[in-house]
């Protein structure tokens, strides 16, 4: 039988432990608390005309985390129009940050030009910390940094919840995970009245309906060892456009990049959803992001950012890799530029093959330039930017 005194010692040393966990727990969700309400600023180009929130389209929206900003920016001549989407998947952080140099410097002569910069606010809040994902990482600029949330493949749990024991795909029935409920790539065309994730690429289809969309562009991010990488996945209404793209950014800006169908058998993605359910014509783009791949070293920002590993320098000497690999990496840079040279060759395509419905855009970096002058150097101080000119994400 303990005596008193080891008993008293013994609730001591529990009642330690006990403060200790309280102590660690704080601090975590502290730190996962703050991430998640993290607000970053979006300084608005001159050429925007207009902003609205995605709830305006999908009105199960409104006061929720996964509702998030839409920007237009209208020329004075009327012509087509483009939807640019970012962060589909908000750990492929090169497509928000593509979307946010439309955003913050082009000017648009001809159409329209409409830009989600973070389409799943919710997978942007989100994060996984059992794979050592980074909450946040930052882009140097010649003001200083910007800094941005690195987010989730997938919507939030503490915004739509519980995941389904199988996802049944709308309005196709095809089955999927239970997981990809909460990923937006696979819950086009959405329905109003669906779980969230569906109510917000509703909202996206309902931008392309009401405002007449003719093209539409999701940016992502794959692995190096993925074959659907470095390149342009269209359905067959797109094919051509996609093909001329690849075919001129190859020989006149000497980046890879190719094109892959899209699969018809195979529901939910932007891809083919877009345009079988509107007559906008779908593009979604691909650029390498080491920081996906499996073999890989610590999931840190230095990796996201320089896309440079050991072991990817290794597979790639194996032949292991779908894309060229050195040990420059893949910067965030190279990534970056890509994405704004294939979308505005996609416009320009687009333009030549339908002239009455040309775009015309001016003043976006293109390949060469992002990759000489960093991506920082296209975004705006937030901090010398009129308070009420700045919207937060």
């Amino acid at each position: 039988m303990m005596s008193r005194s080891s008993m008293f010692r013994t609730l001591i040393v529990k009642i330690l432990f006990l403060v200790v966990a309280i102590a660690l727990m704080t601090a975590a969700g502290l730190q996962l608390y703050n991430h998640r309400h993290y607000k970053m600023p979006i300084v608005p180009g001159p050429g925007v005309t207009k902003a609205a929130k995605l709830s305006d389209y999908s009105e199960g929206l409104k006061g929720t985390m996964a509702d998030t900003n839409v920007f237009f920016l209208q020329g004075k001549e009327e012509g087509g129009k483009i939807l640019i989407i970012a962060n589909t998947h908000a750990n492929e952080p090169a497509a928000i940050l593509s979307a946010l140099i439309f955003l913050e410097n082009a000017i648009i002569d001809k159409g329209t030009l409409i830009i989600i910069p973070q389409f799943n606010n919710s997978a942007s809040r989100n994060t996984r910390p059992g794979d050592g994902y980074p909450l946040y990482f930052e882009i140097s600029t010649d003001w200083g940094s910007k800094k941005f949330r690195m987010g989730n493949r997938d919507a939030s749990p503490l915004d739509q919840w519980p995941d389904p024991d199988a996802y049944v795909h709308y309005p196709e029935r095809q089955l999927l995970s239970f997981i990809d409920a909460r990923n937006t790539n696979r819950t086009w065309p959405g329905r109003p009245n669906g779980q969230l994730m569906e109510r917000v690429t509703y909202g996206a289809m309902q931008i392309m309906r009401e405002e007449n969309v003719d093209i539409a562009v999701d940016i992502h991010g794959a692995e190096t060892m993925f074959p659907v990488t470095n390149c342009i996945v269209a359905p067959d209404k797109s094919i051509r456009i996609a093909t001329l793209t690849s075919l001129n950014v190859k020989a006149r800006e000497g980046f890879d990049n190719h094109v892959e169908p899209s699969p018809s058998g195979f529901r939910g993605l932007s891809h083919r959803e877009i345009g079988d359910y509107s007559d906008t014509m779908p593009f979604l783009l691909e650029a390498p992001l080491p920081f996906l791949d499996q073999p890989t070293g610590p999931k840190t920002v230095d990796l996201l950012l320089n896309g440079k590993d050991p072991f990817l320098l290794n597979l790639s000497k194996k032949g292991k890799l779908f894309v060229p690999y050195d040990d420059t990496g893949w910067p965030m840079n190279k990534r970056v530029g890509q994405h704004c040279s294939v979308i505005l060759e996609l416009i320009r395509q687009f333009s030549r093959k339908f002239p009455d419905r040309a775009i015309k855009i001016r003043n976006v970096p293109r390949y060469a330039d992002v990759v000489k002058n960093g991506v920082g150097h296209y975004f705006h101080d937030p901090h010398k930017a009129d308070k009420k000119d700045i919207y937060f994400n």
